[in-house]
């Protein structure tokens, strides 16, 4: 499994590594639109889903902040079939007086809508409570029906202990961060991990699940106190759930999953610990039981990161592929599975400081079509979600 690993991450460099401004290509979209006009409040976090009646769905986070701000709430809005405009946006989820974010949107095997976002109690991420909400009343303009909602609770056992343990182990010794007067990091995240507590909360939403052919449901999930990820996994349509062992890394966070053609999975995941920032990159043999160590490839990345099989077998990747700022997001294609990425474009490019756009959703619809949804800011221009079709060929 280690080389196989090691494989990958080499593959994951080819073009990617290439950097030239002369290199870079914008995209010519089949559509664009934001979904409202830029507007002062904050504004980020967007999930997309394509409904059954050739809708689409969006969800996203908005308030005068994020974690300290009691206003934030999960809005979303509407693309009717047919239609060129969005909906005007509607409330998904306020819990009272707690910032909502991390809206995730998906439909189980059976057709229910999921709507899977997180309650930041104590105004910190570590905190955080994960609240989920089901419809199959959703059709009709305007928010969905819910019919049930709940906490999602996860209890990860002592395994999770052992196996924080285990990788660290294997994995490189990291100087960084360490001083005489402080524990070492790893050190740190080992003593956490044996707290029940700390393991049992905190655990966040950002990218859509993965749906295996059995149905199985793999949710990504990480942590800001562990600085690290895991999934929630469902094997009865989303009825209950149980975690996996965690994806043991140095600040791989908001995983993003594929399918590979021989059984195993992939994450791609955010980084956010310490330099060079990097996409890093872990594997499961297990249906997302286990995790390989998180190891860091040569794709920059600072923000985003999300990743998408398409019905004909290439891989889609979108990404903030520069090591400083949200101002470049990129659209790759692999047709070997991530080993090389022949095509490579850019969704927007704007000069460092002048625009941000990151958080991206990425589905594909029936037609073929790819539809990717993410944060937009320009300079002094206020906020929205931005929603972008592309076909490729």
């Amino acid at each position: 499994m280690k080389k196989q690993v090691i494989i990958f991450l080499l593959g994951l460099a080819i073009v990617l590594q290439a950097d030239a401004q002369a290199d870079l290509q914008k995209l010519t979209p089949v559509e664009s639109q934001l979904l409202f006009p830029p507007q002062s409040l904050h504004t980020h976090g967007s999930s997309i889903v394509s409904l059954p009646n050739g809708d689409f769905l969006c969800a996203w986070f908005m308030g005068s902040g994020e974690r300290t701000a009691d206003d934030v709430k999960i809005m979303g809005a509407r693309l009717t079939k047919g239609s060129k405009v969005w909906s005007t946006p509607f409330v998904l989820a306020d819990t009272y007086n707690i910032p909502d974010c991390n809206p995730v949107l998906f439909l189980n095997k059976s057709g229910k809508l999921f709507l899977v976002w997180i309650a930041v109690t104590a105004n910190r991420w570590e905190s955080s409570v994960l609240r989920i909400k089901t419809s199959t009343d959703f059709s009709k303009p305007g928010a969905p029906k819910w019919s049930w909602q709940d906490n999602l609770f996860l209890k990860p056992n002592d395994n999770f202990v052992s196996e924080v343990a285990k990788k660290f182990k294997v994995m490189p010794e990291r100087g960084i961060g360490w001083s005489a007067y402080a524990p070492a990091y790893d050190d740190v995240i080992l003593e956490a991990s044996n707290d029940i507590r700390k393991r049992s909360i905190g655990w966040m939403t950002r990218i859509k699940p993965l749906i295996l052919p059995g149905g199985r449901i793999l949710l990504p999930l990480y942590s800001d106190g562990f600085n690290f990820s895991l999934l929630a996994i469902s094997d009865d349509d989303g009825e209950t759930w149980h975690a996996s062992l965690p994806i043991v890394g140095r600040g791989n966070v908001q995983p993003a999953l594929a399918l590979k053609k021989d059984g195993h999975i992939v994450a791609f995941m955010r980084d956010n610990g310490d330099a060079p920032p990097r996409v890093q990159v872990s594997e499961s043999g297990d249906q997302g039981e286990s995790w390989t160590p998180a190891e860091k490839s040569s794709i920059p990345n600072t923000a985003s990161v999300e990743l998408l099989v398409l019905k004909d077998g290439r891989w889609a990747f979108v990404g903030n592929d520069i090591e400083d700022g949200r101002h470049r997001l990129g659209l790759f294609v692999s047709d070997d599975e991530g080993k090389s990425w022949k095509s490579k474009h850019y969704l927007e490019i704007e000069a460092p400081g002048k625009g941000s756009f990151s958080y991206p959703s990425l589905i594909q619809s029936p037609d073929g079509l790819l539809h990717v949804t993410y944060s937009y800011q320009v300079d002094k221009g206020g906020e929205s979600i931005k929603h972008v079709v592309v076909k490729l060929f």
